[in-house]
């Protein structure tokens, strides 16, 4: 019997490998692989896909009016105004909603220049012939001493001076774990923080609030919980595994809202916003250094 040649056999072993690099290489995707974030969040695609950017909406199933304004990324209230619906803002499947200013055309230059000259000599004209100079009126006078323009005046700072904001008395984290994505301010940046975790682990109300969306009928967040905190404030609670709230219910701040999954997502997580008027903001400002 003859000795195996044990050059042969690493020869053809070498030569096998590199057929099936060749073979792999040769097999490219038709299509671009989609660009997932860094930490296997939802791609980019199906984010760009989820937001709202038309004049107009068509309601589905299992939406409302806070979770359309926050795809369309504008405050409930601005969405509110422009259909006339009132608080507590209930809408239907099939509603036709306008979610977006619709935008004016801009006067052209020579219908601009045209009325600046019409109104120019209407007011040289208007001018000619009040030449005379009327005599103001004294200021009446009120109780204890002020003046009617004084009190306006009074009442016009103060309205001024009041804050629009109400500030929220306590953040909390609403998981355990590490941020392994940041707030990003690119158009398709991370909009929130997302943090690591486990299956199962508890996912809590970050303030006190109101649970104004619960399902998953926003694509690329999976089960989401939106609560709000007040008339700036809302928080999400993205890629749950089971949620434990119902929306209208009300929430205290560290209460078990949730359970961590990777609904809509790569790998286990909570992805968590923070929207102020509609807009995002990096939450990392407003919850408390670990």
């Amino acid at each position: 019997m003859k000795p195996v040649n044990r050059k042969l056999i690493c020869y053809c072993w070498s030569s096998l490998t590199v057929l099936i690099i060749l073979l792999s290489g040769c097999s490219t995707r038709s299509t671009p692989a989609p660009v997932v974030t860094a930490y296997g969040s939802v791609p980019l695609k199906d984010r760009i896909k989820n937001s709202i950017n038309s004049t107009y909406y068509t309601v589905k199933k299992g939406e409302t009016l806070y979770s359309i304004a926050w795809r369309a990324n504008s405050d409930v209230r601005t969405v509110a105004k422009l259909n006339k619906i009132s608080s507590p803002y209930n809408i239907f499947p099939g509603q036709k909603l306008i979610v977006a200013q619709k935008k004016t055309s801009k006067p052209s230059q020579a219908s601009t220049h045209k009325s600046y000259a019409k109104n120019s000599n209407k007011s040289s004209s208007s001018i000619s012939k009040n030449s005379v100079k009327k005599v103001v009126a004294p200021n009446k006078k009120q109780e204890y001493g002020k003046t009617v323009s004084e009190e306006k005046v009074n009442k016009k700072s103060a309205l001024q001076s009041s804050p629009f904001s109400t500030k929220i008395r306590e953040w909390q984290w609403p998981a355990n774990g590490k941020v392994i994505a940041r707030f990003s301010t690119a158009q398709q940046g991370n909009k929130g923080i997302d943090i690591a975790g486990r299956r199962g682990d508890k996912v809590k109300a970050a303030a006190d609030g109101k649970v104004v969306y619960a399902g998953s009928a926003l694509s690329g967040y999976g089960q989401l919980i939106i609560v709000k905190h007040n008339d700036d404030y809302l928080s999400a609670y993205a890629h749950n595994d089971k949620i434990l709230v119902k929306e209208k219910q009300l929430v205290k701040t560290g209460d078990v809202i949730a359970s961590m999954g990777d609904t809509d997502a790569q790998r286990v997580m909570l992805h968590f916003e923070v929207r102020f008027r509609g807009k995002s903001v990096n939450p990392m400002k407003y919850l408390p250094r670990k």
